[in-house]
């Protein structure tokens, strides 16, 4: 029979980019963002609170991500609570590109899992991050989400898996966002079902080559982040942050679409940088823009008092 925890638990757990140009469905980065959310067990109902990010948009019932993600974790463990209070500090912008559902996912399902006594010893990371990954339907958020830093990752024969890759620590990134948002149903739905396959090797080398201007030559990162399989093909639906990628590109700066897009990813230096500064004063009137690091903790728990 599960036991619950008494009191409130905290958890943090960060912002990620996926793709990063040739990465496609594949490699996937946590970024020094953070959603914060908060639990406890109540002796009967649901309460659901939202601020920030989303506060306007998403239910406060079952239907709420976090909460559903939570459900799902809870029967794995062994049983449901009575009662359940849950409070979401959002950070993450959503329908970005920046994980924001990934977020929620990993969020709720460590958050339950740090609910339930023990709950570490029946649920490990590997078999979280299984769990993340079926509700997201892949695992290139999620992963990043819950292990922090950079992540390789797919899913084989059913099963999911990924690996962490070392970041070198002068690699940072400027986050250019913009005020709309786009679905990654719509974005995804604007990709071609074949595509050359002259494409997939020149994306396949590229991909190769993200992991090691990533893990320590970032020198390369320009060439590193060319992607031919799905950037052009989303213009139609965020044309420009193509258009702003594509500008930054050609003055020599590793920028590509952060996950299904709108968001613009720009791999940069320290924040006092000075390619940090030439890429901030860039960000296009009504965009949000930021400097942020690859942030290595993934989700972390904290209890409450």
């Amino acid at each position: 029979m599960v036991t619950f925890v008494d009191g409130p638990v905290g958890v943090s757990v960060p912002a990620t980019s996926a793709n990063l140009g040739p990465g496609f469905d594949s490699l996937g980065l946590a970024l020094s963002l953070r959603d914060e959310l908060e639990g406890e067990v109540l002796g009967s109902g649901l309460v659901v609170e939202v601020e920030g990010a989303g506060a306007d948009d998403v239910p406060r019932d079952e239907s709420h991500l976090v909460v559903r993600s939570m459900r799902a974790t809870f029967e794995l463990l062994g049983g449901q609570p009575a009662g359940l209070r849950l409070t979401c500090r959002n950070v993450v912008p959503h329908a970005r590109g920046l994980g924001s559902s990934s977020a929620a996912i990993v969020g709720g399902v460590v958050l339950a899992r740090a609910l339930v006594a023990g709950g570490e010893l029946l649920l490990d990371d590997e078999a979280a991050l299984r769990l993340a990954a079926r509700i997201e339907g892949h695992p290139d958020n999620v992963a990043p989400a819950l292990l922090g830093g950079f992540v390789v990752s797919g899913q084989e024969a059913g099963e999911f898996y990924a690996v962490a890759a070392p970041v070198d620590p002068r690699v940072g990134a400027v986050v250019l966002v913009p005020p709309t948002p786009v679905s990654t149903e719509a974005a995804r739905g604007l990709l071609p079902d074949t595509v050359p396959h002259a494409d997939a090797a020149a994306d396949a080398g590229r991909a190769a080559l993200l992991v090691a201007a990533l893990g320590g030559r970032p020198e390369h990162l320009l060439l590193a982040t060319r992607d031919y399989l799905h950037q052009s093909y989303r213009r139609p639906a965020m044309p420009e942050s193509l258009d702003l990628v594509e500008a930054l590109r050609a003055d020599g700066i590793p920028a590509v679409v952060s996950g299904a897009g709108p968001t613009v990813l720009a791999f940069v230096e320290g924040p006092d940088a000075a390619s940090t500064r030439a890429v901030l004063d860039r960000t296009p009137t009504g965009w949000w823009s930021a400097h942020l690091a690859v942030d290595g903790a993934g989700a972390v728990v904290r209890r409450e008092g």
